[in-house]
């Protein structure tokens, strides 16, 4: 039983559409993301879900039982999901462990305490009960906020864009924590943001939306390497597309040779393709025969991420060890190395 169903649901206001036809599932104890930029509707269905939007068409269930379609959906209240926002929504007059308690109205001193414990503990905030939102980083208070939205043991954790307000390392460090608490308490997740990183790190299934629609829905993996449309391809991660021609069944040839691990296209022979490069697809290598021209280079710390040019004038990525320092307008020799080659028919 999927912990989470939305079937062609439909959103949107005053009589225009927000969101299409949008179907997925989130399998109990699985992290999902909504992945796109602003406008896309991921936010609409974020509180759609929760309750707050009301459906023109589909469908959505909790858990195995429906609790919305176009004509009736269950109050918020009832649908046992917590929530965690952009700018944490604490309560500046109350401690932190009065926030983390705040869901927790309708349970026993003893027990509220206890849980209120066990909320610190899981966040790494034990000596932080008695203090109040102003006196925490923004770190900590997101931290808090994620306590007080699992406390009540919600079926479904909800995060609106949870760590756009924290410097990148801290978001950086912090989604791959906000992953382990949600794997460690078992808890279904949906996030949307509009950081691919932050998408990669937490979620175990991510949507790509453009204008509405879901365009893709599978694994970080997946996304990156085996991109479903065109707009997908250029939207996840970086890359360029080289001019090719189909060569044979599932096999194409261009400027740096012929290959046959592709995607199916169902295309006759000859025809003009588009294919995929990704910056680890160019691999560095001074023996190689091919040898293309450095016109930019930007430092990443462990690597050099270096634009080349090739013989015939086309551009590719290539990430290389920052050991292998070359300047800009040096010939350096490359190779091919690719496991998923991906093409589209020519725009």
């Amino acid at each position: 039983m999927d912990a989470l169903i939305l079937d062609s649901v439909v959103l949107g206001y005053g009589g225009k559409s927000v969101v299409s036809e949008l179907s997925f599932a989130l399998a109990p104890g699985e992290i999902g993301c909504l992945l796109g930029g602003s406008g896309c509707g991921k936010t609409t269905v974020l509180r759609a879900i929760a309750g707050f939007e009301a459906l023109q068409a589909g469908r959505i269930a909790l858990n195995g039982h429906w609790v919305a379609d176009a004509s009736w959906q269950l109050a918020p209240e009832r649908r046992q999901i917590g929530m965690v926002f952009q700018d944490y929504a604490l309560f500046p007059h109350m401690t932190v462990a009065d926030n983390i308690g705040f869901g927790l109205r309708e349970w026993t001193h003893v027990d509220k305490r206890s849980r209120v414990d066990e909320m610190l503990a899981l966040v790494g905030l034990e000596d932080a009960g008695k203090r109040y939102p102003h006196q925490l980083s923004g770190g900590q208070q997101q931290r808090v906020a994620l306590a007080r939205a699992l406390a009540p043991g919600p079926t479904l954790l909800l995060m609106d864009e949870p760590f756009s307000n924290l410097d990148v390392e801290l978001r950086e460090r912090l989604s791959i924590d906000v992953h382990n608490i949600l794997k460690e308490t078992g808890t279904t997740g949906l996030l949307v943001t509009h950081n691919q990183q932050e998408a990669f790190a937490m979620a175990d299934r991510v949507g790509v939306m453009v204008d509405g629609q879901l365009q893709q829905w599978s694994s970080p993996y997946a996304l990156y390497h085996e991109p479903a449309t065109r707009h997908i391809a250029t939207f996840v991660g970086d890359g360029v597309f080289l001019p090719a021609r189909v060569s044979g069944q599932n096999c194409v040839s261009f400027e740096l040779g012929e290959l046959c691990r592709i995607q199916p296209l169902d295309v006759p022979a000859d025809t003009a393709v588009d294919v995929l490069i990704r910056p680890d697809d160019i691999q560095h290598d001074d023996r190689s025969p091919i040898k293309a021209k450095v016109l930019e280079r930007v430092f990443r710390g462990a690597a050099f991420l270096y634009t080349l040019e090739l013989p015939s004038g086309d551009r590719v990525l290539s990430l290389v060890p920052s050991h292998h320092n070359h300047a800009v307008g040096e010939m350096i020799g490359i190779q091919l190395e690719i496991d998923h080659l991906v093409a589209f028919p020519k725009a």
